[in-house]
């Protein structure tokens, strides 16, 4: 990780950049997201397990719930767009918390290493029971043409079981 810390206007934009990507996702504005891509994004999010004492890890190092790039990105949200996104009748609500940002120059010219917490609060249909996620995220997020694109999430839920009847939802 680079030493130097960014200026104050690049952790501003970045802090706005995650609450505008968050925005875009509780609107269900999922085109408008995928604008928030680079084209060669990864979109991680390991599976999270519970070891026993003093574990060398807790999020697998090769199992994956998501390990996504653009192409299979654009795919989920194409199908969010049709009938058959079973999972999403009726649709999630969704409210995206994001908190405790911090940035720092990424490796390369014109990225930032993001760390946030998120806090996704979804409720379904009728249903009393909402569903919370608590997640870290890592995040690298690049300066393209004078706006930010997110080209690397890392997101690790806090949980080891999911909460809900699915996880059809973009962190």
């Amino acid at each position: 990780m680079a030493s130097k810390k960014p200026d104050r206007d690049a952790v501003l934009d970045a802090t706005d950049f995650l609450h505008r990507e968050a925005l875009a996702l509780d609107e269900r504005r999922f085109r408008d997201w995928l604008d928030h891509l680079t084209d060669d994004i990864r979109y991680i999010v390991p599976l999270r397990v519970t070891r026993e004492g003093q574990a060398d890890w807790e999020v697998s190092p090769t199992s994956r719930i998501f390990d996504d790039d653009k192409q299979t990105l654009t795919l989920r949200v194409e199908r969010l767009e049709t009938d058959f996104a079973w999972a999403e009748q009726p649709p999630s609500r969704t409210r995206h918390y994001v908190t405790n940002v911090v940035a720092d120059p990424g490796e390369r010219e014109g990225e930032l290493l993001v760390s946030s917490n998120c806090l996704i609060y979804r409720s379904r249909g009728d249903s009393v029971e909402p569903n919370l996620y608590s997640i870290a995220r890592k995040d690298t997020v690049r300066r393209v043409d004078g706006g930010l694109l997110l080209a690397r999430r890392y997101a690790v839920l806090d949980q080891s079981v999911i909460n809900g009847h699915n996880l059809s939802i973009l962190l």
